[in-house]
């Protein structure tokens, strides 16, 4: 695989980024340009650009204090360039970028990829009991 994978949020195209998650996702479905925009610039970027024109094809973000703890969200693969393992290589390099920080636990939820995410190490939690949520009111 040829593709680049870059943290450079300079790099990252917000329209596009946009346009996936909040349309072409179950978890972010209808999720504002503004909101898009905030979780951008409070998070760690991956992007995963194609050889040669240089085009965003792939995304996912980090929510982390860069020490101690990641939360791994919004991983996105164009639709042209499924089935090539860039979801793969996109969920190592954060485990790749992140482990030499000192990062102790990554966490992500995911209905339907649950493959993807074990080829990198990720297991359902050992002690769900121990977790817990907290869900406010008119957010998505």
């Amino acid at each position: 695989m040829d593709y680049e994978i870059s943290t450079d949020q300079g790099r990252i195209d917000p329209d596009l980024v946009h346009r996936w998650i909040s349309t072409d996702t179950y978890w972010a479905h209808g999720r504002s340009r503004e909101q898009m925009d905030a979780a951008i610039a409070g998070s760690l970027n991956f992007g995963a650009y194609e050889p040669g024109s240089g085009a965003l094809v792939g995304y996912a973000r980090v929510v982390t204090d860069r020490a101690t703890f990641g939360w791994l969200c919004d991983v996105y693969v164009d639709r042209a360039a499924r089935g090539k393992g860039l979801g793969t290589a996109l969920v190592e390099a954060v485990r790749d970028h992140l482990a030499p920080l000192g990062v102790r636990r990554v966490m992500l939820a995911t209905a339907d990829a649950h493959g993807v995410y074990a080829k990198v190490g990720f297991a359902p939690l050992e002690s769900p009991e121990n977790w817990m949520a907290l869900a406010l009111a008119g957010t998505a």
